[in-house]
């Protein structure tokens, strides 16, 4: 650092293989604080959620067949920010030096005096056929793998892959990015020595909730009866029988689903997260935005009298909550300045919100409805009583309406307003436009006029959702919509949707 600039460095970031859970906790970090993200089309768009909101996000990677930047041109982009002081994370699919032309990248920097650090991510060769139920070694089958890249025409004269010699050798081959070349590959493979029936898998999509693996052998994919599409990993080798006897994920209860989640993008990660981790290929569509209410003097002069001028604090959804306990330590930077004021939420994901603040929650209803959360008080304890209710501006006035016939006084203190969702940044509309899905999961009345507006329909041949809703308010909401509700959660919670839908599923099995 020279004249008190600050040193701009450049983290070449392995993105992992597709899973967004499979990105290294250093990868996390660094994405959090980036100026720059620059990244490719082999990164999982759900990262960019995790980068500091203030960064600029730039694709350089391939859309519909083009390049975005050359080469060239990415590792100018590279320098010229870290030279300006920035904090720059080159986000690459898989790990960065298998494949990734990250030691190309390594080495502009290098040349141009710029820090640099490199952290690895999962590959695809690795991780993909883990999850397919395929070990690349095996004691007594394969005790060592080769990892080959497919882009290049084996018939090349001077080919940097010599495929006849890789025929020749034992063990397992993995091939990447060879879905187009797989037939010619495959006859070099047998003219080096490989066994006509040696098996072959396909892995395509792997890691994420759509993979599709298909199995063949040697001879078979050299006759051209084993067409691949982009993105596969093949896997070639003895290795691939036990795949059989180790089929993990396919065993997972909501594997070959589909599930689209109309939530908020900073909600909808929680869901996407407990759907991916049983199996599900989730489509993330927010149909609302969740804009916060500015946050001034008003606000902190109500917050300085809650403690002495209520008894309650009623709270009805996560976002609320966490928007409302966070207002107050702001104001305050002591929690202590609420003294004894009690805490109602309308159900068990706001309680733990509010938990979060390490906070007793004081009353909850049984049934997660406003109208459950309502009668939760008797009316003698209501009477003269003085709540805040803490609300989105589409809340439902039936509670403020109940407590005040209760006796109570209300004043409402609207946090936030929802607005339509109209990015597409991960490309699932597009997919859902496509292919359709199994299952749409509606968990709030404005998430479902959202999605009416939004007038997606999938192409004829696609798949037709059926329409789970998370309660009854939901469920009045989407059959006024003329959408037909399929089945509504036996617990009105996140968690309770997620359960019926598990029923259902295994129920249909």
């Amino acid at each position: 650092m020279s004249g008190g600039k600050p040193e701009g460095k450049v983290y070449l970031v392995g993105a992992g293989p597709g899973d967004p859970g499979l990105l290294t906790l250093r990868g996390r970090e660094l994405l959090a604080r980036a100026d720059y993200v620059f990244y490719d089309a082999l990164s999982a768009p759900e990262l960019l959620r995790w980068t500091n909101p203030k960064a600029r996000k730039i694709f350089v990677g391939k859309s519909s067949g083009r390049q975005a930047f050359s080469q060239k041109e990415i590792e100018e982009h590279l320098v010229r920010c870290a030279s300006e002081g920035a904090q720059v994370v080159r986000l690459k699919g898989g790990d960065p030096f298998l494949f990734g032309r990250g030691g190309e990248e390594a080495e502009a920097l290098s040349v141009a005096g710029i820090p640099f650090e490199v952290v690895p991510g999962i590959s695809s060769a690795l991780a993909a056929p883990a999850y397919a139920g395929i070990p690349l070694t095996q004691r007594g089958i394969a005790s060592t793998v080769t990892i080959a890249t497919g882009h290049e025409d084996p018939a090349k004269l001077e080919a940097s892959v010599d495929w006849a010699a890789l025929g020749r050798l034992a063990g397992t081959k993995v091939i990447l990015m060879g879905a187009e070349r797989i037939s010619e590959i495959c006859q070099r493979l047998l003219e080096g020595g490989a066994q006509d029936q040696c098996p072959i898998a396909a892995i395509r999509w792997g890691t994420l909730g759509r993979q599709e693996v298909r199995e063949s052998t040697l001879g078979k994919a050299a006759s051209g009866e084993f067409p691949l599409q982009a993105p596969s990993v093949v896997v070639v080798g003895d290795v691939v029988k036990l795949r059989n006897r180790l089929p993990w994920r396919e065993k997972l209860p909501l594997s070959g689903q589909r599930v689209v989640i109309t939530r908020s993008r900073s909600e909808s990660s929680i869901l996407g997260k407990r759907l991916r981790e049983v199996g599900a290929d989730v489509l993330e569509i927010p149909t609302i935005r969740i804009v916060p209410r500015p946050f001034g003097e008003r606000e902190r002069a109500w917050i300085r009298r809650l403690a002495s001028d209520f008894s309650w604090v009623i709270l009805t959804s996560p976002v609320g909550a966490d928007l409302f306990l966070s207002h107050v330590f702001q104001a305050t930077g002591d929690l202590r300045t609420l003294g004894r004021l009690r805490f109602a939420a309308v159900g068990s994901a706001t309680a733990k919100a509010i938990r979060r603040f390490y906070l007793s929650v004081d009353r909850m209803p049984e049934s997660y409805t406003t109208a459950a959360l309502a009668c939760c008080f008797r009316p003698e304890e209501l009477a003269g009583s003085r709540l805040c209710l803490a609300r989105s501006a589409l809340g439902n006035p039936e509670l403020a309406d109940t407590l005040r016939r209760f006796g109570a006084e209300v004043e409402e203190w609207v946090l936030y307003d929802t607005e339509p969702e109209n990015e597409d940044p991960t490309g699932a509309r597009a997919r859902y436009l496509e292919e359709g899905a199994h299952w749409i999961l509606f968990a709030s009345s404005s998430a479902a006029e959202n999605w009416q507006k939004l007038g997606l329909q999938p192409a004829k041949a696609a798949l037709s959702p059926r329409a789970l809703s998370i309660g009854p308010i939901t469920s009045r909401s989407l059959e006024r919509l003329g959408i037909s509700v399929f089945a509504e959660a036996g617990e009105h919670s996140i968690d309770g949707l997620v359960t019926c839908l598990l029923h259902l599923v295994q129920k249909g099995r």
